[in-house]
């Protein structure tokens, strides 16, 4: 066969009559809306421009549409390097406002009837389009700014040296070909070696102390298995009790024919009620038991080479060997503690998307029996008020009570009835449909998912968040707990509640006033007490001393004080006082705070000429093992 490159829009250019990809109607009316919000025609030194950018905003589209968000590793950094491409474009032709997002509809409308894609996560494009460009234009301004810099060093050179590129994308996350397009313009070039030798010199230091984890001889023994014994048959969905046949024992590392009492083993068998590890739910516990004495605790199951169960535990009694017929349970108390935080992070997505957009869309998870955690799309922190929204609607949900639907169905076709799929996440060609709650005429929450959930929304019981914070640029995470878990949560806080309400002499639903009322009191006590420390510090308080009065040092008038618990910065105001109050003199006070001495000497104008206050700093700072500078 011969690649002759004919795809898909070279085709489209010669069924439509024209010699450019970027004159297909695959590109042109993107390109026509970006001319119209730019205010510049796609001619001459522009057209490029137009066309980089059409074409980058529909590779990020897709990439984020597929659960890539921008980093700086990985494919995440490959969306980063298309999106600033297309973003430093933008600049030149002049845009003022984030360009890329604007033009999203235009693709959307081109495109989103064959890539529905598009349409599902529209909100999440645009946002994710909005949030990168108004980053990256500040770091484009100071960027260019010290790549201008460079430039000017050059010389009689025309070539930029490879570790000022370097520096620009270390320091300002401009990659290389971005550096090399804005200097392609002025008819320069960069020593890309001296990029590469410098990119190099850095992830060697980054790699200095890592010795290799070992484990890819581990991973060779799981794809054997898997060769050999096959998929684990997952029966968890309806069955916490089955039996099963022994397939392989792996201890430390290796295959074994057999494991007794004290050894720490990995056991796959045929067929289990254990769930592994996926999906952001924790892997069962449990125990794996035979008639003939066997007892082996297990604490944790992974999905091993995609396929296999690994029962991870430690063998308490007897012996196991390959072949043993075995019962195997799992913890059910623990089961059920953890499918209720599955479930209720199923009602947190919806509604998260209902209260504060269609943007949200899950970036992780974590289902313990203990507590759930949620990470989501979201540009800033969730307020008090969205979160009391938030947990209102997935506590009303969870009293509706109604029962858990689960259909296996074709993934197409579950997509196109509204069911939620994970952006990134890959499906089989037949997927697990859960259905949850009801709204209007149809289900609260519809979601593709492979854990496992309770039977009726009520076993969930209550829902409390206990934390929101950031993750990341762009994404935010909740953390919550369900049941009696969420119950002692609540219990305990209004414990706090009540103790604070008997130190401050007070029924609860008074605190918060009784705080304000204490919070205002201390602060005018704070405010009448440093006045009282001036008026001390300045021989105006009651029972001041003679010695603390006005001295005269050969015809010169002196105040000096040493003042417990005044802080460093009321110094400066007790000077200025001293001064007004003399007319004519120096001023000296030492302020011991925390165990702290901090100095302030203050001369008046008219002897500023003969006595220097920064001298008479530096000499009492010297004098108590410090030093000093200024003065007034």
């Amino acid at each position: 066969s011969i690649d002759t490159g004919m795809g898909l829009e070279r085709i489209a250019a010669v069924m439509q009559g024209v010699h450019d990809n970027y004159d297909t109607d695959l590109f042109k009316k993107i390109i026509a809306a970006s001319v119209d919000l730019t205010g510049r025609p796609a001619k001459g030194d522009d057209a490029p421009a137009h066309r980089v950018i059409a074409d980058h905003l529909r590779a990020a589209s897709f990439l984020i549409a597929d659960g890539v968000t921008p980093s700086n590793e990985g494919r995440g950094y490959v969306l980063r390097r298309i999106m600033r491409r297309a973003m430093r474009y933008a600049h030149h032709l002049g845009a003022k406002e984030p360009l890329l997002a604007r033009l999203a509809p235009s693709l959307e409308a081109e495109m989103g009837a064959a890539y529905p894609e598009l349409h599902r996560a529209s909100a999440l494009i645009r946002e994710t389009l909005r949030a990168e460009e108004e980053k990256f234009r500040s770091l484009l301004d100071r960027g260019l700014k010290l790549l201008d810099e460079e430039v000017e060093k050059l010389g009689a050179g025309r070539t930029l040296p490879g570790e000022a590129a370097f520096r620009l994308y270390d320091t300002y996350g401009f990659p290389l070909d971005l550096t090399q397009d804005a200097l392609r313009r002025r008819g320069l070039s960069v020593d890309a070696g001296g990029f590469d030798k410098a990119m190099a010199a850095q992830k060697a230091a980054a790699r200095a102390a890592w010795a290799g984890s070992g484990d890819a001889a581990s991973e060779a023994v799981w794809f054997d298995l898997r060769e050999r014994a096959g998929a684990t048959d997952f029966l968890g969905y309806v069955h916490e009790t089955a039996e099963g046949v022994v397939l392989a024992i792996v201890r430390g590392g290796a295959e074994v024919s057999e494991a007794t009492a004290g050894d720490e083993v990995e056991i796959v068998v045929n067929q289990t009620p254990f769930y592994a590890e996926s999906g952001g739910q924790a892997g069962d516990a449990g125990t794996i038991s035979s008639d003939n004495g066997l007892s082996v605790a297990i604490s944790d199951v992974k999905k091993r080479a995609g396929a296999l169960n690994g029962h991870i535990g430690r063998v308490m009694k007897g012996a196991v060997k390959t072949g043993d017929a075995v019962k195997l349970a799992i913890d059910a108390p623990r089961r059920d503690a953890t499918r209720a935080n599955h479930s209720a992070t199923h009602l947190l997505h919806k509604a998260l998307r209902a209260a504060l957009g269609p943007h949200v869309a899950q970036k992780g998870s974590l289902v313990a029996p203990d507590r759930l955690r949620f990470d989501f799309s979201h540009m800033k922190a969730v307020s008090t008020a969205e979160i009391a929204e938030i947990e209102r609607r997935v506590n009303a949900v969870i009293r509706q009570n109604g029962e858990v639907v689960t259909r296996i169905m074709p993934y197409e076709e579950a997509v196109a009835s509204g069911a939620i799929a994970l952006f990134g996440e890959k499906y089989d060609e037949d997927v697990r449909v859960l259905s949850m709650g009801a709204e209007g005429d149809g289900a609260y929450s519809v979601e593709l998912c492979g854990g496992t959930h309770v039977r009726r929304i009520g076993d969930i019981a209550l829902f409390k968040i206990t934390s929101e914070s950031a993750v990341s640029a762009g994404v935010r995470r909740i953390e919550a707990l369900t049941g009696e878990a969420a119950r002692l949560y609540l219990e305990e806080q209004a414990g706090l509640a009540r103790a604070a309400a008997d130190a401050a002499k007070a029924p609860v639903a008074e605190l918060p006033a009784r705080i304000e009322t204490l919070m205002a009191e201390k602060k005018r006590l704070e405010r009448d007490l440093a006045e009282a420390k001036k008026k001390l510090a300045l021989g105006g308080g009651a029972g001041a001393a003679p010695a603390d009065e006005v001295a005269d040092i050969k015809g010169v008038k002196f105040i000096g004080r040493v003042l417990d618990g005044v802080e460093a910065k009321d110094l400066r105001g007790l000077v200025d006082q001293a001064k007004l109050k003399m007319g004519s003199g120096v001023a000296a006070f030492i302020g011991v705070e925390g165990g702290k001495a901090a100095l302030a000497v203050g001369v008046t104008d008219d002897l500023k000429a003969k006595i220097s206050a920064v001298d008479l700093v530096r000499a009492g700072a010297e004098a108590v093992g410090g030093k000093g500078g200024g003065g007034r």
